[in-house]
C-alpha cells in the first residue's frame, strides 16, 4: 500500500491519495509532496485505515514527530487524514 500526501506533512483533514500496490501485510510507503519518503504501517479500521507514520525529517530539515492517523473516505470520495484520537460520532 502507498499513501501520498501533497504537502511535506500530514494534517487533520488533509487530502491523501491511497494506492493499493498489491502488497500484503501492514508495511507501506508514505510519500510527501516535498519528496520525503518513509516506511509506515497501516491496519484496517471500521472507519477506514489507521496509518502509523514514524518520525522523519522534511526536505527543508524540519523534524516531524511520529504519529498515527485515521485515513477516512470523505463524502466527495477523496481520502482524508484525521487525528486518530478524535472520537467517533454516534
Amino acid at each position: 500500500m502507498r499513501f501520498n500526501f501533497p504537502y511535506s506533512h500530514a494534517f487533520n483533514g488533509g487530502r491523501v491519495t491511497v494506492d493499493d500496490d498489491g502488497s500484503s501485510g501492514p508495511a507501506c510507503t508514505v510519500e510527501f509532496g516535498d519528496g520525503s519518503i518513509v516506511l509506515g504501517e497501516f491496519t484496517p479500521d471500521d472507519r477506514g485505515m489507521r496509518l502509523s507514520v514514524p518520525a522523519y525529517e522534511t526536505a527543508r530539515g524540519n523534524t516531524v514527530r511520529a504519529r498515527t492517523w485515521l485515513i477516512v473516505k470523505s463524502d466527495d470520495g477523496s481520502w482524508r487524514s484525521m487525528s486518530s484520537h478524535l472520537r467517533r460520532e454516534a
